[in-house]
Formats: C-alpha cells, structure tokens, sequence
C-alpha cells in the first residue's frame, strides 16, 4: 500500500510538464543572461576562488563564497552521483546521460538565477545570514503564504525524503562490501551527523569545505584510471550515449522516454539546479554583489554533473558492468553483468574491480560514506533554514524556532535511519517526490523574478570592465 501511494504521488508529480518546466526554465534562463554559463566561465572561477570580502554593510556576518561553494557541492554530490547514475543507465540506457548534461548545461544558468536572487533576499539572523527560495518568493513576489508553504516543502523534501535516498546508498554499498547490517549503517551515519549539525553552519561549513574537495577529487582521479584501462572502449561509449539520447540504438530505442525522463530526473536529483537547495546556502554567504554568487554557483553545477556524475558513468559504460531495464514491465533489455540485475551500487563497484580487483567494492563504499554525509550535512542546513524563514518576523519567535530546530534534527536523524531498511525501488520514488515538489514552485517564481538578476548581472559585469 505504501509503496502504491508514493508510486502515485511520484507520477504526479514528476508529469510531463515538469521535466518541459525545468528544461524551457534553463532555456530561457540561458537566452536572458546570453549564456553567462559559457560566456563568463573565466569569472565564475574568478568569483568561486577570491578571497574572502565583507559584505556590502562592511560585516563578516556570512560564510564566505569558496564555503558556500562547498556546502552547496557537498548536497548536490551524493548518492545521485553513484548510484543515481547507475540508475539512469540501468532504466533509460547510456543515452540518459546526454540528457543529465543537457540539464546541467541549461540548470547552470538557473543556479545562476536562484542564488543571485537569494543574495538579494538574504536577511540577518542570529546564526548568520540565511534566505532562500523562502525569502524572494515572500518579498520578491510580496506572497508570504507561498514563501511558508515553500518552507514546509523543502521541509518535508529535504528533511524527510531526500535523506533516506542518500542513507539507502550508503546502507546498500555498506551491505555489498563489509555485510553490514542495514541498521548498523544508518545508525552510524545518523551519529556522525548528530556530531556536526548541532554546531550550526559555521561546523557544517568547515567540515564541507575540507572534505567536499578531497572526496570529489579523489573519486574523479580513481575514474580517471579506470577510464584509461578500458580507453579502447571510449569512443563507442560515447557513440551509444549520442545514439541512445535519440532513440537510434536498437536496444534502448523502445524506450526513448524513459532515457530523456531518467536522464532530467538525476540530472536534477544531483545538481539541484532550481529545487532550491542551492540557492538557500548561497544567502548564507558574504560577498561584495548578488551577481558574483551567483556565478560560483552556477560552476558547482559544472563540477557535479559534467565532472563527478559523469566520471561514474564513463567508468559504468566502458567496463560494460551495467544492465537497462524496460522501467515500464521490469524486463531486462541489456545484460552486460547478469549477476548484478538491479544492484545499481554494484554498476560502480563492478567497475573499479575490473583495474583493481577487490578494491572496488571497498572504495565506492568509502566514497559513498563521505558523499552521503556531506549530502545529508548540507540537506540540514536547508531544512534548518527552512524553519528559520517560516519565522522571520514574528514576535517572539525565539523560543519556538529553537525548539523546532531540536525536533527537526531528531526527526533527520530518524529518517536516516528509516532510509536505511527500506527497499531501495520506493527510497528513490520518495526522493523523486521530494525534489519535484519544491521545483515546481521554485522554477515558476524564477521565472518572475528574472529581470531582477538579469539587472544585477548587467551592473556586475560592468564594475568589473571598469
């Protein structure tokens, strides 16, 4: 029964007219800004690696934007980036990939959007700055009704269905490599970031910004070696991935909206380009204009999904350790590694081992420990935040804030857990749900409030001309 009920609310959600939502979002984001994802590359990295400023009013009041960096990659790489991946190629074939790189290219110009937006939003607590989708949706579109109803999605998103994805990863790869009970895996997980989250964002933000770049680093290195062990193989990779995205592979061809669906789904799942997320820990940060935030935003994308997500799915598609299913009749259409059948984790793991024998299973799941981590780390900060937005500007709000603070972190921690034992079928329905129903509003308040970081874009690039 359960399973029935999210398994409709995923279909409801996740319609037609959401993936057209997020793709024409990015589109148009893309013409506005005239491609500001290509054309100014040289000062996102610019903007990314400067030292840190003041804000405009002269304080420190924030995390600087290298942290904000940090914190941001560290939710969007996660599960999404190994086992999100295997998904996409098992239910929609290698040419999903070419559709998570279509949306990473356009969602650039989205993450651009949001978190320029929430600079210009962002509002003074005792904690730091903190804003969001929460805040240009109440002030912005002067609609605080929707600001609190989009606090309580990405609540309900990113506090209770988001981790169990993240957590079901990690138990699985735990389970393949060390037989670890699942239970064992989430409990440790939960105590681990029980340690962190209590100390607020300035520990989150030290802990991302250590451990963020050094995971995603070493993992990619590891692809690197691997890529090159079966580099005979690369060119007809990328030939099924080209092929596959048009339905023209005759094995994948029968499923060609499965492939573009997979293919936006973890394309989003990953590098959260209009959810919200990355916008929320962007008015965290203190810089000298909305624009440059915007920009160092903008890269993380970059990083994650041309980077980290596609590093996982080269080594997946090369070592052929992989298998695609018809999504619709459960049906297998491919068997490169039999064996595996629907082990999404394993796709990863079976490919490390084909250069390192036994070392495979043991890296993914180290790998998968640290990006859970950071992920969950970061997916707190956003619900955190989320309360703190629900009350600003209320009287009195000190009290009740803090106290639903502690409820939330225990309710976390909890859902970490429940993550854990789930199957792993209906964890990523549930995460589907939980990043589709805060796109939908985010993505349209976008959309009207565009003009405003199309203005600051402008009045950026001119300062630096001059």
């Amino acid at each position: 029964m359960f399973e029935k009920i999210v398994s409709v609310l995923n279909g409801i959600v996740w319609s037609p007219a959401l993936v057209v939502l997020l793709v024409g979002a990015g589109l148009y984001f893309s013409l506005r800004t005239r491609f500001v994802q290509v054309r100014r590359f040289g000062l996102m990295i610019r903007s990314l690696f400067a030292s840190s400023e003041k804000a405009e009013d002269g304080s420190k009041h924030g995390i600087s934007s290298f942290e904000a960096f940090c914190v941001a990659l560290s939710g969007r790489v996660g599960t999404g980036n190994i086992v999100g991946v295997a998904t996409a190629i098992a239910l929609g074939g290698p040419g999903a990939i070419f559709w998570m790189w279509i949306i990473a290219f356009f969602g650039a110009s989205t993450a651009f959007v949001e978190s320029t937006l929430a600079q210009q939003y962002k509002f003074h607590h005792a904690s730091g700055y903190r804003g969001g989708p929460a805040s240009y949706i109440s002030k912005g579109l002067k609609a605080p009704w929707l600001g609190v109803l989009f606090s309580i999605l990405c609540l309900i998103g990113y506090g209770t269905l988001l981790p169990t994805v993240q957590a079901n990863g990690m138990a699985g790869a735990m389970g393949n490599t060390f037989h670890l009970p699942p239970v064992v895996s989430g409990l440790g997980l939960a105590f681990l970031l029980g340690l962190v989250i209590i100390g607020g964002i300035k520990s989150i933000a030290r802990v991302a910004s250590i451990v963020t770049p050094f995971m995603a680093l070493g993992y990619i290195i590891l692809a690197i070696v691997v890529i090159i062990h079966h580099l005979d193989a690369v060119p007809a990779v990328f030939g099924a991935i080209i092929k596959g995205a048009f339905g023209m592979d005759s094995v994948t061809g029968g499923i060609i909206g499965s492939t573009i669906m997979m293919g936006v789904k973890r394309g989003i799942f990953s590098n959260e380009a209009g959810q919200g997320g990355g916008a929320i820990v962007s008015a965290s940060a203190a810089v000298s204009h909305p624009a440059k935030q915007g920009l160092a935003q903008a890269f993380s994308v970059y990083v994650d999904t041309l980077l980290v997500c596609t590093a996982t799915a080269l080594m997946i598609l090369c070592s052929g350790c992989y298998n695609i299913f018809d999504a619709a009749t459960g049906r297998m259409i491919f068997a490169g590694s039999p064996a595996l059948g629907e082990n999404y984790v394993g796709f990863t793991q079976a490919a490390v081992d084909t250069v390192l024998p036994g070392f495979g299973s043991t890296f993914v799941s180290i790998a998968l420990v640290f990006f859970v981590f950071t992920t969950v780390m970061a997916y707190y900060f956003y619900g955190e935040t989320s309360i703190i937005s629900f009350f600003e500007g209320r009287p009195d709000r000190q009290k009740a804030e803090k106290a639903c603070i502690w409820v939330f972190r225990f309710l976390l921690l909890g859902m970490v857990v429940f993550g854990s034992l789930r199957e792993a079928g209906v964890i990523w329905q549930l995460g589907d749900v939980g990043v589709g129903i805060t796109a939908w509003i985010n993505v349209i308040a976008l959309l009207l409030l565009c003009p405003q970081a199309i203005r600051a874009l402008k009045e950026y690039e001119q300062s630096v001309r001059k």
